[in-house]
């Protein structure tokens, strides 16, 4: 694979001649084909702090919707999924959901979010109360649910359970079962990820509704959802107060950091250099092949507007 070619055909956008009913969010663009059945293609694009990042990652696309067949494929018999079926690299045909409008975060560690709230004094996260005496990566006592409202622009705010239930957002019963359903995902993910010499530190699930039917969509236990550290050597790292080795997307948002960019209002968004972005695709492969524990294959893709011709045909109606 020539990756400085792979750097120039990134996937970063699509189209197709008839479909027009499509939704771009920050990684993927979901084309209605008919009223029961999406089109989703999965790009390239990376975000960070709720912002897309001016440059691509080669094939990042690819290994989120294999990512997310396998990740789909594990929990199934925990809860119905979107997917129809992957007939492409970077296409999904899935089930059309009624999108659930909040974030459902588990998390098992305080990192990340979840760190520098902590950090900053505060010891109350989305209404989950966060004991003194933690030090970041630490594990929390127990599971911890900090939900979110989704936003397509712009970031996406923290929501106690209290409140999504007093702002009639989602109904008592419907949050009982989503409440379920996301703690017992996450403990899967956990032993999935363990066999493979991992911890699932921190992960957000999104559902919808087919047919009335609670529906996990989106991605499950990808990089792009979750944060994974590796458990040989997770201890001693912590003893000595160490970073920890990890596999996410924590590594861009620190890159960031460390050029001026959170996001924050008057900041300038930096441009990934094709070193960095590289880099970024060598650490997307490593999850890949470590959590999977099979080698991943990339497939470069020279037209996907004209793959997309093929592929949506049977189901546009």
């Amino acid at each position: 694979m020539d990756i400085k070619y792979a750097l120039t055909h990134c996937i970063t956008s699509s189209s197709h001649p008839t479909v027009t009913d499509l939704y771009q969010g920050k990684v993927r663009e979901v084309y209605t084909l008919n009223s029961q059945i999406l089109g989703i293609v999965v790009t390239d694009r990376i975000s960070a702090f709720d912002y897309i990042m001016h440059q691509a990652i080669p094939f990042k696309g690819q290994i989120l919707n294999k990512l997310a067949e396998f990740g789909f494929n594990k929990v199934a018999h925990i809860i119905p999924n979107h997917i129809i079926e992957i007939p492409h690299p970077n296409i999904t045909i899935a089930k059309k959901c009624v999108p659930i409008p909040i974030e459902v975060v588990i998390r098992a560690h305080l990192t990340g979010h979840a760190w520098r709230t902590y950090k900053s004094g505060e010891r109350i996260l989305c209404g989950v109360n966060l004991p003194e005496g933690l030090s970041e990566h630490d594990p929390l006592p127990e599971l911890i649910l900090t939900p979110a409202t989704k936003s397509s622009k712009g970031h996406d705010e923290d929501i106690s359970e209290e409140e999504i239930l007093a702002k009639g957002i989602l109904s008592a019963i419907l949050w009982a079962e989503i409440r379920e359903k996301a703690f017992e995902l996450f403990k899967i993910g956990q032993e999935v990820a363990r066999e493979q010499g991992l911890i699932l530190v921190d992960t957000k699930y999104e559902f919808g509704l087919y047919f009335d039917e609670l529906t996990l969509i989106d991605e499950v236990h990808t990089t792009d959802s979750s944060r994974y550290f590796y458990v040989d050597g997770y201890e001693q790292r912590q003893k000595d107060r160490q970073p920890q080795k990890q596999l996410s997307k924590e590594f861009l948002r620190e890159w960031l950091m460390k050029n001026d960019f959170q996001g924050l209002k008057g900041q300038n968004l930096p441009d990934l250099p094709d070193s960095f972005r590289i880099e970024v695709y060598k650490r997307y492969e490593q999850l890949y092949e470590q959590l999977t524990g099979s080698s991943f294959s990339p497939t470069i893709i020279e037209d996907i507007d004209s793959d997309l011709k093929t592929v949506f045909f049977p189901y546009i109606s």
